[in-house]
């Protein structure tokens, strides 16, 4: 019975007649294969009131719902990141870099977001951005991304300057110290690289935070380039 009944409602999405619990009750065929799905997506959507809620939840939210084990929770959790890349991907970065253009496209890479993670892009002379990574360690309140992983990234791609972001998922722009020693640290990185740094933009609950724009990175630059720490007096 269960298969007959999957086949039409499957016929019937590729029409795209689907009311919101049946497309729900269709996406949980793969996690839940051998059950009627139909009553949990009804569920589902009682609880959190619409899908973009549902494919929102994290995993203790949506086992709170009968019939949601682990790994359907994970796999709802995993469809609603994809739908969430698919939206950024609507709207791209722009070909090159200024900070007018870019704080909207850096919002949106991280709205949603529930881990902080780092965004690196690297840019051209010309300020085109000729390649993007985004680096995490999957911790909740840190990104944890070493100079290292950073190093990395450089050599790949040699960048001639770098724009680096990252978001303060449950907190204000506002940089810490941990953010500073950050900053500091990539500067002093970009330099034994010769890269730039154009700028580290913080995406906070209440808006973004930009070191260029606060005068920061030219107090940064001049504390931490391999030039002004060790001098070039005596270096043949």
């Amino acid at each position: 019975m269960h298969e007959g009944h999957r086949n039409r409602i499957l016929e019937r999405a590729e029409k795209g007649e689907l009311q919101d619990h049946e497309l729900l009750e269709v996406i949980l065929f793969n996690p839940i294969p051998r059950k009627n799905t139909n009553e949990i997506a009804h569920s589902l959507l009682a609880t959190f009131g619409s899908l973009q809620n549902v494919l929102s939840a994290d995993g203790a939210e949506l086992m709170r719902v009968e019939g949601v084990g682990a790994h359907t929770a994970q796999y709802l959790a995993c469809v609603g990141e994809l739908i969430r890349r698919v939206g950024v991907e609507r709207t791209p970065a722009p070909e090159a870099f200024n900070f007018s253009n870019f704080s909207a496209v850096v919002r949106e890479r991280f709205d949603g977001l529930r881990v902080e993670v780092v965004d690196i892009f690297c840019l051209e002379k010309n300020d085109r951005i000729k390649h993007t990574a985004r680096l995490t360690s999957e911790e909740d309140e840190r990104a944890e991304v070493s100079m290292d992983e950073i190093g990395r990234v450089f050599l790949d791609h040699a960048p001639h300057a770098v724009v680096v972001a990252h978001n303060h998922p449950n907190a204000p722009c506002c940089p810490s110290l941990q953010d500073d020693r950050f900053t500091a640290q990539l500067q002093l990185l970009c330099s034994l690289n010769k890269v730039k740094l154009r700028d580290h933009i913080i995406v906070g609950t209440d808006g973004m935070y930009s070191y260029f724009a606060h005068g920061r990175l030219e107090e940064m630059e001049h504390a931490y380039s391999v030039e002004n720490i060790i001098g070039t007096k005596n270096i043949p």
